[in-house]
């Protein structure tokens, strides 16, 4: 075939006399044959600049006939070609000639490497989308039985990913083989199999007759949740949500709340894990009513789960799912857990929590926030974990809403002025991003007073990281207390340093003037920053970095000065 093909392009070369546009096209044909793996993989991305020389119709007899013969090779090229495939119908002539590419995409479909196979798939359904309802009927449908009831599981695999394309446009009697064909795929004898289907069964169910999903589409899902393979039924989890929603409210508590509840205890914990993950869709699509009345105990014992991967994955569900109960069912079904989760011994669910739980305080208002959380709060600021500390302090604004400054003052600042200087870079770094907004809920003089100090010692810190965010947090800082504010208390400090022993100091003083630059007042600007500019550009370390970052902030300062107006005619 490759002989053939590369002998019709060679007569077409000649039939051109002098054109030598087709000549480039067929180094690229031989390149499809190459044994270097690179060439070929070149080749094959450029498979549309081939067609467009050949053009559309001996693209359609003579390209793709030689790619649906060229599957076997390596992975990553045959990945490529599944992906240009995919974008292949204007090469072929539009919709009308879109079935031309399924038979290539088939020969893709049943490869043994899994990400070929799905690259496959995509296509497939790329190209799916776009064919005429004929040719559903003719190509596509035909496609999937044979895909479907082949002996090597692979085609049966990849059959799965296709029927909700196929199926909303296939003819009645079709749809009836085709919802036949998939039934007969949940119940394969190969776990790959079944698994692919309970993967696919959510946007199967979607394309099907709302009548018809509680008579045929159930029955599989139910047979799908008792598998003996947890691999499959961690699978089945995910197809909950979705059939909820397509059932009817007494349909969806008849046959998909059970099943829940029978998972959420699961001997798996890989499947309990699933369930915790899930858990907040399966209340949506439930409701809020029945989650409250039969979901929240399954949450409290994947919230007590034995397995630390469980709690971590229920963890992180905490403040979403307390969004849709009464504060009151929170603090007795919920906020017990969440006080056992603070001190787990595992630091992951530590960790997890302390993501989310800071979200819980607006549910349960100031009084149950400072009697239940505020502990739990200040417990985790205090943990052994770095993760848990950031996690927490990312949220501090959450509770500040609620239980107001003063509280946050008296319980919380404390903590937070301890992790200023934590051993972890990382931690200070997270304090120092919430600096600004700490500052605006705790006004100047009550900022000053707690956090000012430590705002000037990270411009001294070890890590050039912390001393580039603290830089930029004096501007912020400039900004939220305005121009006199900071000629008072952020400028003179600044400038205490500037004299400092180490020129790595020196210049992050550089680089907070040029921030400052920005925000302070033209007398602050011409009076004080500008002559300490100057003056360090005639600092006695020659290195480059002094040097450089001096010129970039002569240039700021000069750049800002020019646009206030002048009050010295003679700078």
């Amino acid at each position: 075939m490759i002989g053939a093909f590369k002998q019709n392009v060679s007569s077409k070369i000649g039939e051109d006399g002098d054109d030598n546009s087709l000549y480039p096209i067929a180094i690229l044909i031989d390149e499809l044959k190459n044994e270097d793996v690179a060439l070929r993989l070149n080749s094959v991305k450029r498979l549309g600049t081939i067609a467009l020389a050949l053009g559309e119709e001996r693209t359609r007899t003579e390209l793709i006939p030689f790619l649906s013969e060229s599957n076997d090779d390596e992975d990553e090229v045959l990945l490529a070609m599944a992906d240009e495939l995919g974008a292949f119908v204007p090469y072929v002539g539009g919709p009308s000639y879109a079935h031309y590419l399924l038979p290539p995409l088939e020969g893709l479909a049943i490869v043994e490497e899994t990400v070929v196979r799905e690259r496959a798939v995509e296509s497939l359904n790329k190209v799916g989308a776009v064919l005429p309802d004929s040719s559903i009927a003719d190509h596509l449908v035909p496609l999937i039985k044979r895909l479907a009831t082949t002996d090597w599981f692979t085609s049966r695999v990849s059959s799965c990913g296709v029927f909700a394309t196929a199926y909303p446009r296939a003819p009645p009697h079709l749809r009836a083989d085709l919802r036949q064909l998939y039934g007969k795929l949940c119940r394969d004898d190969t776990p790959m199999v079944r698994r692919a289907a309970a993967f696919r069964l959510g946007s199967f169910a979607d394309t099907v007759e709302p009548e018809i999903v509680s008579k045929e589409i159930i029955p599989l899902f139910q047979d799908l949740t008792q598998d003996d393979q947890d691999s499959v039924r961690l699978l089945a989890v995910e197809t909950c949500g979705p059939l909820a929603r397509l059932l009817n409210k007494s349909d969806s508590v008849h046959h998909v709340l059970p099943i829940v509840q029978k998972f959420a205890q699961d001997k798996s914990w890989r499947v309990r894990y699933n369930v915790a993950q899930q858990l907040y869709q399966l209340c949506e699509a439930l409701g809020p009513e029945v989650a409250r009345n039969e979901l929240v105990p399954a949450y409290v014992k994947l919230l007590r789960d034995t397995e630390a991967e469980v709690r971590v994955a229920a963890a992180g569900k905490v403040s979403a799912v307390c969004k849709m109960l009464t504060p009151d069912r929170v603090i007795t079904s919920i906020v017990p857990c969440v006080k056992e989760l603070a001190a787990d011994s595992s630091q992951h669910v530590r960790a997890a929590l302390a993501s989310v739980v800071m979200e819980v305080a607006p549910v349960l208002g100031k009084s149950a926030t400072i009697e239940h959380l505020l502990p739990v709060f200040l417990s985790l600021l205090k943990d052994d974990f770095p993760d848990v500390r950031l996690n927490i302090i990312s949220k501090l604004d959450q509770v500040n809403q609620v239980i107001g400054i003063d509280l946050l003052a008296q319980s919380l600042l404390p903590a937070i002025e301890e992790l200023a200087e934590d051993k972890h870079w990382r931690v200070r770094l997270a304090i120092i991003e919430y600096i600004p907004l700490l500052a605006a809920q705790l006004g100047s003089e009550f900022f000053e007073a707690k956090l000012g100090p430590q705002c000037m010692k990270w411009l001294q810190d070890q890590v050039f990281s912390i001393r580039a965010a603290a830089t930029d947090n004096l501007a912020k800082l400039a900004q939220e207390f305005g121009p006199d504010w900071a000629q008072e208390h952020l400028v003179p400090q600044v400038l205490t340093m500037v004299n400092n022993q180490h020129y790595l100091y020196r210049m992050t003083v550089l680089a907070a003037m040029t921030s400052l630059a920005s925000v302070v007042s033209h007398e602050t600007l011409y009076q004080t920053i500008l002559p300490a500019v100057v003056s360090c550009a005639q600092d006695k370390v020659l290195a480059s970095g002094v040097f450089s970052l001096c010129e970039l902030c002569l240039d700021s300062v000069c750049l800002h000065a020019r646009a206030l107006p002048a009050t010295n005619p003679g700078l």
